[in-house]
């Protein structure tokens, strides 16, 4: 998977997906083995994680050795252990809660909920002075960021953590059902690279049909960030979709061209999770903005 990353920008906040080499915990006495299967409980939260995530969803939540999750060269902080609960309660309420209330969610989410979740308390910061927002790894694992900052009621922190796992878990639909037929067609002259994405402005994105600068550094990420948009943004019909009329510069007429091409995206998208996964999308955006 292709390693990315970006800076800080709060008129938008775009993801990068990177690959994160996990590594084994071996005991500090070499001499005892070490077997996978042993789990020890070493407080109430691990039983509460254990008993609530691990065995309820096939999911391990990681909040320490925050180190062994990130790359030589970033630097992290492990989360606040009373920020862990909290940070629990949301991504439960906001992620897991509205697949489980609709139609077919809770099956989908089931089949497909990535085996790890990661806390690091604050953003990941990269030794070329860029900062991580949020990581993933071929669906198998899902980095938080900035979880010592948690504050539900804070737009952008919401922003960032939503944002995140919505981007992150769409990716799974791609990779194991592929993009909607001719979906990179749609915006095809728009996409810019891995390496480029970032000098654009959202302005500049809207034009070539794009929801944000960063979806179009491929039509992967064009697919994850259209669905994660479309789920956290209570404005989405307004920003990406809605025409201006009367239109008389060059630059209104671009940007109507360029909703009509994301309105295009969404309804390729929307057929396309309902075929597949038995998820309406509509329905399931409907749950996510009823706890905005």
């Amino acid at each position: 998977m292709m390693t990315t990353r970006k800076e800080i920008n709060f008129s938008w906040i775009a993801l990068l997906i990177v690959i994160l080499f996990t590594s084994c915990y071996p005991s500090e006495d070499l001499n005892v083995p070490v077997k996978d299967n042993e789990v020890v409980f070493e407080t109430a939260l691990d039983q509460y994680i254990s008993d609530n995530f691990t065995e309820e969803y096939g999911m391990a939540i990681r909040y320490k050795f925050v180190d062994n999750y990130v790359r030589p060269g970033q630097f992290v902080s492990p989360p606040r252990l009373e920020v862990v609960r909290p940070m629990l309660d949301f991504i439960e309420e906001f992620w897991i809660n509205p697949y489980l209330e609709i139609p077919n969610g809770e099956g989908f989410f089931r089949n497909h909920v990535p085996a790890e979740i990661i806390f690091l308390g604050g953003l990941i910061f990269n030794g070329d002075g860029t900062v991580t927002l949020g990581t993933a790894d071929a669906g198998a694992q899902i980095t938080f960021t900035n979880v010592n900052a948690i504050d539900p009621d804070d737009e952008d922190w919401r922003t960032l953590q939503l944002q995140t796992v919505y981007h992150e878990f769409a990716h799974t639909v791609h990779q194991l059902y592929k993009l909607p037929n001719a979906f990179e067609t749609i915006a095809a002259t728009g996409y810019t690279g891995p390496g480029s994405w970032f000098v654009l402005t959202d302005e500049d994105a809207l034009q070539r049909g794009f929801v944000s600068p960063y979806s179009t550094s491929s039509p992967n990420e064009d697919f994850a960030e259209c669905v994660s948009f479309f789920l956290f943004d209570p404005d989405f019909e307004a920003n990406f979709m809605d025409l201006e009329s009367n239109c008389t510069t060059d630059d209104c007429i671009s940007r109507n061209e360029g909703k009509l091409k994301i309105a295009e995206k969404l309804a390729a998208i929307k057929d396309h999770y309902e075929r597949v996964t038995g998820v309406d999308l509509e329905t399931l955006r409907a749950a996510v903005q009823s706890r905005l």
